[in-house]
């Protein structure tokens, strides 16, 4: 019962704010440790745990996966605002994301999260704030990993909203700068905010996925109804990614229909419990929007629990959706990337 309450409580939370751009339908009690984001402030010290949401106390598979929450904060300030790393509202909340979002890579990769600051819901130079502190703090948080814990295992990089975000400058800096790390990169998981033509280009070290084999590629796609009118999305910023079917992991525009899918997590209407279910959506990619369109979810059932982004806007629901199918072709990617490095390694 009292599981029920927290999750009830969270999803209260969770859908009294209103949601900008890329940002999940999580945000935080009011916060209580916050400064403007234009601060000067010291960086974070990632060789103490108590900075790290999540550390494996065992090492028990041959990957691992570095992964961001999306925003698990928020205060009413309309101007940007960076929490501090160790906020209460969002070392209550990050947890959630573990269980519903990074679970799905639990089962073939050691998981690997840190907290970092976090931007607010601030329409104001969004991407630009994010671009300062929180990202920062990933990218001590990511070399402070590769140095200390990675023990030169391959890797996943995953996120969802703010965390993919993030990524994108994680990618585009680290990796340009590491090209050594990127070569044990498996996938790079950038689910919940768009990956554009024009970024790629910026980054030609960097390629997007173009099936569901191939590894040390970016996978992303953000999801919503086929009555969202173009250019109306809030998640995408006006930008145009570039989007990979999570389904059938193809790039052109053919439905993929439920009867294909692996499964899905989603939470009761009514406990908010998340469970495994029979595949609740389809797939067709819009390459003309950025969007992967979804056609069989009950749109009115999901607008009532996230009703903030708008009606269709599916973000809230981008890792649950496909799930099953995540978690498959996470495998798949690793059991390729080993047979590349290892020959005939299972």
């Amino acid at each position: 019962m009292g599981k029920l309450i927290y999750l009830l409580s969270l999803l209260v939370i969770m859908l009294s704010i209103p949601l900008t751009a890329c940002k999940n339908t999580a945000a935080g009690s009011a916060t209580t440790n916050a400064v403007p984001a234009s601060t000067a402030v010291a960086g974070v010290d990632y060789s103490k745990p108590e900075n790290w949401l999540v550390l494996p106390s065992t090492i028990d598979k041959k990957v691992d996966v570095f992964f961001l929450i999306p925003t698990a904060w928020k205060n009413n300030d309309p101007n940007p605002t960076i929490c501090a790393i160790d906020e209460p509202s969002l070392k209550a909340e990050a947890p959630f994301y573990i269980d519903t979002q990074a679970s799905a890579f639990a089962t073939v990769a050691n998981i690997y999260a840190p907290y970092y600051r976090q931007d607010n819901l601030s329409p104001v130079d969004r991407l630009k704030v994010i671009a300062g502190i929180p990202t920062t703090d990933a990218v001590a948080a990511f070399d402070y990993y590769i140095k200390h814990y990675n023990k030169g295992r391959p890797f996943i990089l995953a996120g969802h909203s703010q965390g993919s975000d993030v990524l994108t400058n994680l990618l585009s800096i680290y990796m340009k700068g590491h090209p050594e790390v990127l070569k044990n990169m498996v996938a790079a998981y950038v689910i919940g905010f768009p990956v554009t033509a024009a970024y790629l280009a910026e980054n030609p070290f960097l390629k997007f996925a173009r099936g569901p084999d191939d590894t040390g590629v970016i996978v992303s796609y953000n999801t919503q109804a086929p009555d969202v009118a173009p250019g109306t999305n809030p998640v995408l910023s006006g930008l145009v990614g570039e989007v990979i079917n999570p389904i059938t992991w193809t790039r052109d525009e053919t439905l993929a229909t439920t009867s294909q899918g692996l499964g899905s997590y989603m939470p009761d209407p009514v406990t908010l419990k998340y469970s495994r279910v029979p595949q609740y959506a389809d797939a067709r990619n819009d390459q003309a929007q950025g969007v992967l369109i979804c056609t069989t979810a009950d749109e009115d059932t999901l607008y009532k629990l996230a009703p903030n982004l708008g009606r269709g806007v599916y973000h809230a629901f981008d890792y649950s959706f496909y799930y099953y199918n995540l978690r498959e072709n996470a495998a798949n990617r690793i059991d390729k990337f080993l047979k590349i490095i290892i020959p005939g390694d299972k």
